[in-house]
């Protein structure tokens, strides 16, 4: 038993051993006084399960340990038929991501919902838990409330914060009764406020760390990132790799298609080599058209691997516009660093761009490693270049 529960007990039994209380203690009975002090210990009783429940939200490091969270303490209370969570992972995206639970366990769930702003201006008017029948009674917009029925909410509570509507929480119907008690109901909202600031804290600090326009690391981090993995290989004696990234002729197609296209193209490659790499990778938008990927405790021969399978794939990506794009290519450089190679942040980054220009002169739309014999080959390539061009290099 809790602390908390054990003072509240010993209070109790010595405010019944007063004397003066056995002594009047039909009269306070009769009043009402033995049942207000009941009601009093279960109401804080809630707000010591609410304070223990907010701390243990707050506590978590990422958005899935979160709705985990709220998941338990929810079910600790009531068990709902279903708990949906609707988020926008990037501020300036219409894109949501989606997650169920049920039982406690996650589930796949079949939502057609690919935004939430339809429902920003009700929450914004009324930002509290309301009963989804009467959501869509008030918002009269069944393009966007009737894909819900699919998981037959009881209520939806929104999540908001200073950059409007931040994402949806539909919790479906008690499994043992039939409707959730007023005090069930301001329990729910007391500890979504709980929810909203832990997720809006944890949207904030990803947002700083985020490129706006593809959702990857910012160079800012990718920096710190590679930082810290130099530090590690020093001390810790495993290897590392960086790949540099860069789409081919990007100028000439933002010339002839526009900038709009080109930012799509950008998302699009975003978006495959997000799914090309580990959770643990940290891929990040360089600048413009660069990118960079670190890959933590990887040798030459697995980043080469990596390298390829992006290029490949980067290769036969499909860009949705009209009219249609042609194949976007991308040239990479490789550079692999460990407790030998005495090198800093800015060495790796040099090295890798080395490598990248040598898979430009060599034709584009290839990979190479920095390594042995590659200074040559890039200064004679430079020299190849300047040459052409009437330039001198140094």
């Amino acid at each position: 038993m809790k602390k908390e529960e054990k003072d509240i007990q010993q209070t109790e039994k010595d405010f019944l051993a007063n004397p003066q209380i056995m002594k009047h203690y039909s009269m306070l009975q009769e009043i009402g006084v033995f049942k207000f002090i009941d009601s009093l210990n279960r109401e804080i009783r809630n707000y010591q399960s609410l304070l223990q429940g907010g701390l243990d939200i707050f506590n978590r490091t990422s958005i899935d340990d979160i709705m985990d969270a709220t998941v338990f303490h929810i079910s600790d209370h009531f068990l709902p038929s279903i708990i949906a969570f609707l988020w926008k992972p990037i501020q300036n995206k219409d894109d949501i991501n989606i997650r169920g639970y049920k039982n406690y366990k996650m589930i796949d769930l079949n939502l057609k919902i690919d935004s939430i702003a339809p429902f920003e201006p009700f929450f914004q008017k009324y930002p509290k838990p309301i009963n989804f029948d009467l959501l869509s009674y008030e918002m009269k917009n069944e393009e966007a409330t009737k894909p819900f029925s699919e998981i037959n909410p009881e209520l939806m509570i929104p999540i908001l914060g200073p950059f409007g509507l931040y994402g949806i929480v539909a919790v479906g119907r008690k499994i043992l009764e039939d409707e959730y008690s007023q005090v069930e109901l301001i329990f729910l909202q007391r500890l979504m406020s709980f929810v909203s600031q832990a997720i809006k804290n944890h949207l904030h600090y990803e947002h700083s760390l985020r490129d706006v326009k593809t959702g990857l690391f910012n160079h800012g981090f990718f920096i710190t990132r590679l930082n810290e993995e130099i530090a590690r290989a020093k001390r810790s004696g495993y290897t590392s790799s960086i790949i540099v990234i860069d789409v081919d002729k990007f100028k000439n197609f933002n010339d002839a298609y526009g900038h709009l296209a080109g930012d799509r193209v950008l998302e699009g490659l975003a978006l495959t080599i997000k799914q090309g790499v580990r959770v643990e990778d940290v891929p990040s938008r360089f600048g413009g058209e660069e990118f960079t990927i670190l890959l933590p405790n990887t040798d030459r021969d697995t980043a080469w691997m990596v390298a390829e399978r992006l290029r490949t794939a980067v290769a036969v990506m499909k860009v949705p516009w009209d009219p249609p794009l042609p194949q976007v290519t991308i040239s990479l450089g490789l550079y692999t660093f460990d407790e030998q190679s005495g090198v800093d942040g800015e060495d790796v980054i040099h090295r890798a761009d080395e490598a990248l220009y040598l898979s430009k002169e060599r034709g584009r739309n290839r990979s190479t490693v920095w390594g042995s014999g590659l200074l040559f080959k890039i200064q004679h390539a430079k020299e190849k270049a300047a040459a052409g061009s009437g330039e001198t290099v140094r």
